[in-house]
């Protein structure tokens, strides 16, 4: 099985990073994002499973459903709009604003509590 202990900690760090006001708007979409990436791996983890790659997150999941059941399209898709909607506007583009970072926000919670269900399910 995956060791645990490095996926956590990213997920752990990335989140302070991102909750940081002092950071800019893009820094810190950025790290919701990377925190989000390392939270579903250190899920994933927990059957054996590594990701490796944001783009992969999809296509593993919905490789295997047993990890999130029902679930499974809510997390990929919270992911995928950061990573492929917001994310790329606030980090390479010029339309900055904090519409954005409240939205991200909003799907981190969501996804984050999935996750956090799951593991805790786990842990049973």
């Amino acid at each position: 099985m995956p060791s645990a202990k490095v996926p956590r900690q990213k997920y752990e760090d990335f989140r302070a990073d991102a909750e940081r006001e002092e950071n800019s708007i893009p820094l810190r979409i950025e790290a919701y994002f990377h925190s989000l990436f390392h939270l579903i791996e250190l899920v994933v983890a927990q059957w054996g499973i590594h990701i490796n790659q944001h783009q992969f997150v999809r296509r593993e999941l919905e490789g295997h459903p047993e990890i999130f059941g029902e679930r499974t399209r809510p997390v990929w898709e919270g992911f995928q709009e950061i990573e492929n909607r917001i994310r790329p506007g606030q980090v390479y583009g010029g339309r900055v604003n904090g519409e954005n970072l409240q939205r991200t926000q909003e799907i981190y919670a969501q996804v984050e509590a999935i996750c956090l269900e799951v593991l805790r399910e786990r842990e049973d």
